[in-house]
């Protein structure tokens, strides 16, 4: 993480810089705002986070502040600010400063907020690799490349400025609930608790309760006072995932939250007041769903203030390297692997198929083959047969596809039987190596009897004593 450091008192800004250093920031320096501005400009790419005075020659910390936004949002701005001066600290986050930090500064509480800041960019490109869409300002390379790609930053930038409802709609995989945390982090809630609830996953006759509460006594089974979700999510964000599966009567309840910021536990005479915001999510056809009297279009319009939607996977296949590549990365940290690229053949599967399943399913691929794959290359025999089957029955000329019909089928087996005890065997080695040979861990971790895993051992002849002296978790 490289930061800016910017004060007209050189002392302090020296200071900063040498805490900073030390705790293993790259760290530049700026003695005005205005130096600030031109520094960020000529180097539009290569800052994470920029630390501003308030009060400083030429172009004060706030103004400073607003030039820097717009020329990257995705720059985390901290203000430092006098005790005496507040308001300063206030205007700062009306305008997209992500914290402020009082003088003298504390260097526990300033490195707390950098890290702080660190973990909300980690969350808006992890983000980016689930979807959206809308276009994006000139600045630092964003991984992906695809429009849609481009546009999900500029969204949520948008949404970090307002506290409105927003409506995320998306095919199952895309994404939809990291978006949501991306808004929450960026917003000014960020502090506040993001509560995730599943609607679909609840009846009707329990999904009152559980997003309002209700009283002891309330009906038959209530012997205690229960907290719903919107009370556990004040000053916070509450994520309502498949928003399109829940029943007329909850929509009703759930619009008079939105209109009157009010809600009413179950059995309570008392209206609770509800600080939250409302972040929906939905796979379904709305717009169908609202004609044929399922969903109501006054909800409807409540929640789709600022709508984002994102695109399934095959939509945006010019994507997919970079997915591919952040996910290597991603596993060969999970699982300990040092797996450089999938080989050309694999790449060229990965890019043809239409991914029903979207971002979760091409994760769940590649996962997959980290377990398969024994070399440092992920090849084609390391893939699941469904991609490949598909690919070859949707691209019957595959010369033209760029892909060589051998290249699907020569190092793979399409014979089911052969497969599966192909993959049991290397995942029960994988499982060994992991755990130095060790039954108990092994049965344990993998979610096998030992008797089973006894069985399979002897069935493909495998001596756990040759993995001891593999090195695995203690």
């Amino acid at each position: 993480m490289r930061i800016l450091v910017v004060d007209d008192d050189e002392t302090l800004r020296l200071s900063l810089r040498l805490i900073l250093e030390m705790s293993g920031y790259e760290v530049s320096d700026a003695c005005d705002g205005q130096q600030a501005v031109e520094t960020v400009a000529e180097q539009i790419n290569s800052f994470d986070a920029v630390i501003l005075d308030v009060n400083m020659p030429r172009l004060n910390g706030i103004d400073a502040l607003c030039r820097i936004r717009e020329m990257n949002p995705q720059i985390f701005c901290l203000i430092l600010t006098a005790h005496s001066n507040i308001k300063d600290a206030v205007t700062a986050i009306k305008n997209g400063a992500f914290d402020y930090v009082e003088k003298p500064v504390e260097p526990e509480r300033l490195l707390s907020l950098l890290k702080s800041a660190e973990q909300a960019n980690q969350l808006v490109e992890k983000a980016v690799f689930s979807a959206p869409q809308v276009e994006f300002a000139q600045g630092r390379k964003i991984i992906g490349g695809s429009s849609e790609i481009k546009r999900v930053f500029s969204i949520i930038y948008r949404l970090s400025k307002v506290d409105t409802s927003v409506l995320i709609r998306g095919e199952s995989g895309t994404g939809k609930e990291l978006v949501a945390r991306a808004i929450h982090y960026n917003s000014v809630r960020k502090k506040g608790p993001f509560v995730a609830v599943n609607c679909a996953a609840l009846s009707e006759a329990l999904i009152e309760s559980e997003l309002f509460g209700h009283e002891r006594g309330a009906f038959t089974g209530a012997e205690k006072k229960k907290i719903g979700k919107f009370q556990y999510a004040e000053g916070g964000t509450i994520f309502l995932d498949e928003i399109g599966d829940i029943a007329a009567a909850m929509q009703v309840k759930l619009l008079r939250v939105l209109q009157e910021k009010t809600y009413t536990p179950i059995g309570s005479n008392c209206d609770h007041k509800a600080d939250v915001r409302i972040v929906a999510a939905t796979n379904r056809p709305l717009e169908e769903m609202i004609k044929s009297g399922i969903f109501r279009d006054d909800l409807f319009y409540r929640l789709n203030v600022l709508p984002i939607i994102l695109p399934p996977l095959r939509d945006r296949r010019e994507d997919i390297p970079s997915l591919v590549a952040f996910m290597i990365r991603k596993f060969n940290g999970m699982h300990n692997r040092r797996i450089l690229r999938c080989s050309d053949q694999a790449l060229k599967v990965l890019r043809l198929y239409d991914w029903p399943g979207n971002i979760r399913e091409l994760e769940n691929v590649i996962e997959h083959a980290f377990i398969l794959e024994t070399s440092d290359v992920i090849n084609l025999s390391a893939l699941p047969s469904k991609p490949i089957e598909q690919v070859a029955q949707n691209h019957k000329d595959l010369k033209e596809s760029q892909i060589e019909k051998r290249d699907l089928i020569s190092d793979f087996s399409l014979n089911y039987p052969e497969l599966k005890e192909r993959f049991e065997k290397e995942f029960i080695v994988r499982a060994l190596k992991t755990f130095g040979g060790r039954i108990n861990k092994t049965a344990a971790h993998t979610k096998m009897t030992k008797v089973t895993l006894l069985r399979k051992l002897e069935k493909y002849s495998i001596d756990p004593s040759e993995y001891h002296r593999a090195s695995g978790p203690s």
